[in-house]
């Protein structure tokens, strides 16, 4: 006779049921998109490692957002690709210029939604001449202190441009600090997140992001400064680190091949939200095996979203975004 206590079957046998196994749901309110912006105002050019994501320009982009906000779009993470022969310097000096692309885009999509959450990712490398993530030193390293130096200003001008969430994704030692005192000193740190992309992992899932923002580097590679891909504990080192400068939110990158780090951070920054970003390179991977027939897109981007929540994650940057929303894959 079967014990009563292994009938299990009965608990997940209808479609709502099995959506009350879950600890949490997937909602609208929990993605955010990233979008590429250019200083060419009418550009609207096709990724091709990135599958149905474009660059765009600031005149195509307000058109671009207007039917996702109505559809449920919550936020959105804005890159600079900045095109301009002069547009790239070594010390990245254009990256938060009054006419830089996100600058003007901040301000662009607050006038036309203002309710729309606006992250802004904080780095040097899409606008530094050698492609590196900061101010270098003779010997090619980053000089760790003018690096902060620079990104925190880049912070706080995103800040006043209008933005409501800086993302430093540069790696640099102490940069949540230099960020943190540099909204103090501007009087806007009571109404600006700052996001740590704190377990930032080096690896080979970033290629198509390179291209879209024009961004890898002229010569070497970035392990030195993001971490190693087995660092479990550097990673566990690096989010209460960033908890103890100030850091609003956690960030865990890549995703899928990092779900334990996701738990570590949840784990570790129990009071903060926990995100992570769904790289380029694992939406495209995603692409390419459903177009072999591997498997289904829908079914398998919504199980990685899902089992993402499962580590612990409560936001999530992916590029599916646009898709779940225009293609009705959530009711909530």
């Amino acid at each position: 006779m079967t014990d009563i206590s292994s009938i299990l079957q009965g608990g997940y046998h209808h479609p709502l049921s099995r959506k009350w196994q879950a600890e949490r749901q997937l909602t609208k309110s929990m993605l955010v998109y990233p979008v590429f912006i250019t200083d060419n105002d009418d550009e609207e050019t096709l990724i091709v490692s990135l599958p149905n994501q474009y660059r765009r320009g600031i005149n195509k982009l307000i058109t671009f957002l207007e039917p996702l906000v109505a559809k449920g779009l919550t936020s959105v993470i804005l890159f600079g690709v900045p095109l301009a022969p002069d547009a790239k310097d070594p010390t990245g000096s254009k990256a938060s210029h009054p006419d830089s692309p996100v600058v003007r885009s901040i301000k662009a999509i607050k006038k036309s939604f203002p309710h729309l959450f606006i992250m802004t990712d904080v780095c040097l490398c899409e606008y530094t001449s050698h492609g590196h993530c900061g101010i270098l030193n003779e010997d090619g390293t980053l000089n760790q202190v003018e690096s902060v130096k620079r990104i925190a200003a880049t912070a706080v001008d995103y800040a006043l441009a209008g933005a409501d969430c800086v993302a430093p994704s540069d790696m640099n030692d102490g940069r949540i600090k230099g960020i943190k005192q540099g909204l103090i000193d501007a009087g806007i740190a009571h109404k600006i997140m700052v996001m740590s992309y704190a377990a930032k992992f080096s690896g080979c899932l970033y290629g198509p992001f390179r291209e879209a923002a024009g961004s890898a580097p002229s010569f070497g590679d970035r392990k030195c400064y993001q971490l190693p891909v087995g660092g479990r504990g550097l990673a566990r080192r690096a989010i209460l680190r960033d908890l103890a400068e100030g850091a609003d939110a956690i960030m865990v990158k890549p995703s899928s091949a990092f779900l334990d780090i996701i738990s570590d951070a949840a784990e570790l920054a129990k009071n903060v939200p926990i995100a992570t970003y769904q790289v380029s390179g694992e939406y495209a991977m995603i692409h390419a095996a459903a177009e072999k027939g591997v498997f289904d897109l829908k079914e398998m981007a919504m199980q990685t979203l899902d089992g993402i929540l499962r580590a612990g994650a409560t936001i999530i940057l992916s590029y599916f975004t646009e898709q779940i929303l225009n293609e009705g894959w959530l009711d909530q």
